[in-house]
């Protein structure tokens, strides 16, 4: 079973060290977001600095740990109603996917946005409309990314446009390309209102997105209250998002089986997220330990 590690959440101030810490800690793959991993590189310039020496430089260091890169993160906001930064957002999701294949990633992804200037949840993000835009907006990235030969991810978030599984199998079956597929992050999916069915709603996720999912994003949730407010104190790097915290595997409510069944299913990698350099060891051998009864 292949886990992985957000190398921004690893320790160490370099690419290389983040890569060298996280592989003695025992991942085998990774996901790499350049600005969060190189110092001084800004996502506004990715177009010029994503070049093939930066690309045989990170593949040197994959090599050298023995890793995989299965995501190149580029989360930035395709809905923007401001033209003229949609296009340079455009440029930067195409320099990402030439990048991608050239360090031979396994998926380039992203979240789905919001139909406003800044990237913020609201009411908007969850009509129809929003929906519509936003597979305007994708469109040339999927015709892009069929162009280079990259696959392109896109990830649900209850937050964001793609709210759902039903929302994010319309916009899978509105493409039809082998070359968009799903990022499943099964606490994304979650808020105060629906926490209590998250079982169920992990189980309509993996029936509507299982046979497109090429990656999982494993993490734990706590619903608000005096447990959350303790762990947000005593944990390091966790995140409060519409009533849960989302923190490392093992120290929440997460159910993981019928994700673990789908990874074992499809040999599909997963990727840890909220984790800090002394939980993330413990978090990988919970779910190793969980994959033997899944």
């Amino acid at each position: 079973m292949q886990i992985g590690l957000r190398l921004h959440d690893a320790a160490g101030a370099t690419l290389e060290e983040k890569m060298r810490n996280a592989r003695e800690q025992g991942f085998t793959c990774c996901h790499i977001a350049m600005s969060k991993v190189i110092p001084g590189f800004k996502m506004a310039d990715a177009p010029t600095l994503l070049t093939e020496e930066l690309a045989a430089e990170v593949k040197a260091l994959l090599r050298k740990y023995d890793m995989t890169c299965v995501l190149l993160g580029c989360y930035l906001n395709l809905c923007s109603p401001d033209e003229k930064a949609h296009a340079r957002t455009l440029d930067i999701y195409k320099a990402h996917l030439r990048f991608g294949k050239m360090i031979g990633t396994r998926l380039v992804g992203t979240e789905t946005g919001a139909p406003k200037v800044a990237y913020a949840s609201s009411p908007a993000c969850w009509t129809e409309e929003a929906l519509a835009l936003f597979m305007e907006r994708a469109a040339p990235v999927v015709r892009y990314a069929e162009e280079v030969g990259q696959v392109f991810a896109i990830e649900p978030v209850c937050r964001h446009i793609v709210s759902t599984p039903e929302r994010c199998q319309r916009v899978i079956e509105h493409f039809d390309s082998p070359m968009l597929r799903v990022i499943l992050d099964g606490v994304n999916l979650l808020d105060w209102h629906n926490a209590h069915q998250a079982e169920s709603v992990v189980l309509d996720a993996v029936g509507r997105l299982g046979p497109y999912a090429e990656l999982l994003h494993m993490k734990d949730f706590i619903p608000d209250g005096p447990a959350c407010q303790q762990a947000r104190m005593d944990v390091a790097n966790t995140l409060m998002f519409d009533g849960l915290l989302s923190i490392a595997c093992g120290l929440g409510q997460m159910n993981y089986q019928p994700l673990l069944a789908l990874a074992k299913e499809r040999s599909l990698p997963m990727t840890l997220e909220n984790t800090n350099p002394a939980n993330a060891e413990t978090a990988r051998l919970h779910l190793l330990a969980l994959a033997g009864n899944a």
